[in-house]
């Protein structure tokens, strides 16, 4: 992995309540809000110069022009939410450049166990007391994915911090 001990040290107590209001809100409303897109960018802006070094840090913001153009073709088609595509793009600069594989698998995993895990949840009575006006619960077609949106970003910086010892790259 590229993101260092110190880097994920540095983002995962300023983002971990980003993403998982992003969660909640995705799985309550089946929306991400916009004010929570910009924090997470902020957050990067301010946080992202302590923790990176100055020329990474800049050139990880053409990840997110990257990102959001992607996003947008994808929401245009029908294939995303427009919220999950400006989320994506606010996540982008996190990532290192030579991370990008391991976080398109680290995103398959967790989507294919947020997705399980979400539909057998929505399934089971007791979950469905403790949170019944949550959007998602009803939609049939539809799932929120800034659950693993958020958590892939979450996973990814704690990764290095639960194994500083391995290397994934």
């Amino acid at each position: 992995m590229a993101v260092t001990v110190s880097q994920a040290l540095w983002f995962l107590p300023f983002i971990l309540p980003i993403c998982l209001f992003v969660a909640w809100s995705d799985m309550k409303f089946m929306r991400i809000p916009n004010r929570s897109v910009l924090l997470l960018l902020g957050m990067f802006a301010i946080v992202g110069l302590l923790a990176l070094p100055l020329l990474d840090y800049a050139w990880r913001w053409v990840h997110v022009i990257a990102v959001l153009a992607v996003g947008f073709v994808m929401s245009s088609a029908g294939l995303v939410g427009a919220g999950d595509a400006k989320f994506a793009a606010a996540m982008a600069p996190f990532v290192a450049l030579q991370d990008a594989l391991l976080v398109v698998v680290l995103f398959s995993a967790i989507l294919l166990g947020a997705f399980a895990t979400h539909r057998l949840a929505r399934m089971l009575p007791a979950v469905r007391r403790l949170t019944p006006d949550w959007e998602s619960w009803t939609r049939k077609r539809d799932f929120p994915m800034g659950l693993a949106l958020s958590g892939t970003l979450i996973f990814y910086f704690l990764l290095p911090v639960l194994l500083p010892q391995v290397t994934l790259s």
